[in-house]
């Protein structure tokens, strides 16, 4: 495995069946800097992986060392959705992200039920399947996702994406317009709502993607800009927990250099420096980590910690699109160190 700067292990989805079968899978950069997702098995210690029992379903070449993208998350679907940045280096040089024969810039989806090599299949829904874009393609125009998630409750689809040097985006697909498949985002042509410093430099020509403003690309839900100091997105989740009702149904997420921290586009006045990852618990709850080691928990001020929650049935209720609101603070919860009860494995 390669380390540093935007390499290294990047993401660990676990199975939905990892009660039985004990299957996890791993996205990490390889000694030559590719990325690779593989599947491991617990071994009898529940703490650690059986090393011998690891298979490699794919192996994606990359140009440059950064934009792995990285994150991996299980959908609504049972299927393995794997977040790919366009490749690297600045302004996507060979339009990765727009191009039809590579997976670079692009959102996979698969099918991981399989016993035998290549370990996965893709399902016959995918949206390019057959054609000219490689199979597993799921969306593309993105520069590099850095950290997307499903709605626990309604199942939409929201990705945070790293932006060049104008403008960080938001992009939602509600389930019940097909979850962003076949979308395209927009990246390199567009940043966020503006058109893209780079162009369509690199970019094939027979087909070449859609001009700048094209109907064709999904504008993002929320963008913000990088006059204020902030320079790149963490993409969180939508709070489905109890402790904080008032922010129920609103997507979290932050700034990795100023540590802004959002809800719905409402600016809060928390703030977590070197924000580099949103989680949640079987509760519903929010956390957040930084690249300095701290972890928190995201609660209102003066509230006790949530209680565990016992699993229910609950009825699904209807999407909602979400419409920017004005970047202002608003009420705001605090950040909490996790007692260690908080932490422990369940």
């Amino acid at each position: 495995m390669s380390c540093c700067g935007e390499q290294g292990l990047l993401s660990i989805a676990f199975h939905p069946q990892y009660a039985s079968n004990g299957l996890f899978f791993a996205d990490y950069t390889n000694r030559a800097g590719n990325t690779v997702i593989a599947r491991y098995r617990v071994s009898g210690n529940p703490d650690v992986a059986d090393a011998a029992s690891g298979v490699v379903l794919m192996t994606i070449a990359q140009p440059f060392s950064n934009h792995n993208g990285g994150q991996l998350q299980f959908g609504p679907d049972g299927d393995l959705y794997i977040g790919m940045g366009d490749g690297g280096s600045a302004n996507d040089p060979m339009c990765n992200a727009q191009r039809d024969d590579v997976l670079l810039g692009k959102l996979l989806r698969i099918d991981v039920n399989v016993s035998a090599p290549p370990y996965y299949t893709v399902p016959s829904d995918n949206p390019f399947r057959p054609g000219g874009v490689p199979n597993e393609v799921w969306s593309k125009g993105l520069r590099n996702p850095w950290r997307f998630s499903f709605d626990r409750t309604t199942g939409d689809l929201w990705i945070g994406d790293v932006g060049q040097g104008a403008r960080e985006e938001v992009d939602f697909a509600p389930r019940s317009s097909g979850g962003g498949s076949g979308r395209n985002y927009g990246w390199k042509l567009m940043e966020g709502t503006i058109c893209g410093e780079g162009g369509a430099s690199g970019c094939p020509t027979s087909p070449a993607p859609p001009a700048c403003g094209s109907s064709s690309y999904t504008a993002p839900a929320y963008e913000y800009d990088h006059g204020a100091g902030d320079c790149s997105i963490t993409g969180g989740y939508v709070y489905r927990g109890s402790a904080m009702p008032s922010f129920v149904g609103q997507y979290f997420y932050g700034d990795y250099c100023t540590g802004k921290i959002w809800a719905a586009g409402r600016l809060l006045t928390a703030r977590a420096a070197n924000l580099s990852t949103f989680g949640q618990d079987a509760s519903g709850e929010l956390y957040l980590a930084t690249t300095g080691g701290a972890l928190f928990r995201i609660a209102e001020a003066g509230a006790p910690p949530p209680p565990t929650a016992t699993p229910t049935a609950t009825p699904t209720p209807p999407p909602v699109t979400p419409t920017p609101a004005p970047d202002r603070p608003a009420a705001s919860p605090v950040l909490r160190r996790p007692s260690p009860r908080a932490l422990a494995p369940r």
